[in-house]
């Protein structure tokens, strides 16, 4: 997917939230993310858009003033819709004023602000989907490229220079002497090795033998990566390997706000 099949997606998964949404009991906890409620995640993902906007559309290479203009989405759901919609529309619009390469800041440490935002923003509605989901006893289902797409952006974030050094309790807790992981989608081409070293987490998109590997539907990968599924409800995984090696990593995966 290229940046403007990102947003594209990004207008439409945002769309499905906001139809979810809409109306409902703002108090009503979440329960992939036992610290919110749905008024806490309608405002998450409405205001990052709007973050993310700000960035993008002012090409900023230094983040503070579009986090000094990060606002709470409305008390009343009736408005959460047009909300919600209205902030991807302009996000989608900020995006197609400028390239690719445009300097825009990069929290993973890198120089490719817009791919990696514009990714990041399909990462997130994806996941807060599944939230809503949860909280509102909704059918989650997702697309295979999308979800290879979100679980592409989970890892490649996870795995950044940029969080490493940002998040010190990760680092610690992640660091390794070679230790392995393999993800593997079985729906559509996507497939991750994650090697854990003293200093880095490496990714590589190879198919070689890992200490555990798991493999089946991209949807799922990402639901369990993302910690809104455990294993045992997943079932069209399959696990080899060292299933207390997963435990680790995915416990450890705790980056989106409130999880």
């Amino acid at each position: 997917m290229d940046t403007s099949a990102y947003l594209q997606a990004v207008v439409e998964q945002t769309g499905t939230f906001a139809d979810w949404v809409h109306g409902r009991d703002a108090a009503a906890p979440v329960p992939t993310c036992p610290k919110w409620t749905l008024a806490d995640l309608v405002g998450h993902v409405g205001a990052t858009q709007r973050m993310v906007s700000m960035l993008v559309g002012e090409r900023m290479t230094e983040p503070s003033r579009a986090f000094a203009g990060y606002v709470p989405g409305p008390a009343d759901s009736a408005q959460w819709r047009a909300w919600l919609t209205d902030g991807a529309a302009e996000v989608q619009r900020a995006f197609e004023s400028i390239a690719d390469d445009t300097p825009v800041w990069d929290p993973s440490g890198g120089t490719a602000g817009v791919p990696f935002w514009s990714r990041r923003l399909l990462g997130e509605a994806c996941v807060h989907r599944a939230d809503a989901a949860a909280t509102l006893g909704m059918r989650y289902e997702l697309e295979p490229e999308p979800a290879v797409a979100a679980v592409e952006d989970w890892l490649d974030t996870m795995t950044s220079r940029g969080y490493w050094e940002n998040r010190p309790d990760f680092a610690d807790a992640v660091r390794g002497d070679g230790q392995t992981l393999h993800f593997h989608a079985t729906d559509a081409p996507g497939e991750w090795l994650v090697r854990r070293e003293p200093d880095k987490v490496v990714l590589e998109h190879a198919h070689i033998k890992a200490d555990v590997a798991v493999r089946g539907p991209a949807s799922d990968l990402l639901l369990v990566l993302s910690r809104r599924r455990p294993l045992h409800a997943a079932p069209a995984l399959d696990l080899f390997g060292d299933r207390a090696l997963l435990d680790h990593w995915i416990e450890h995966m705790n980056w989106v706000t409130g999880s």
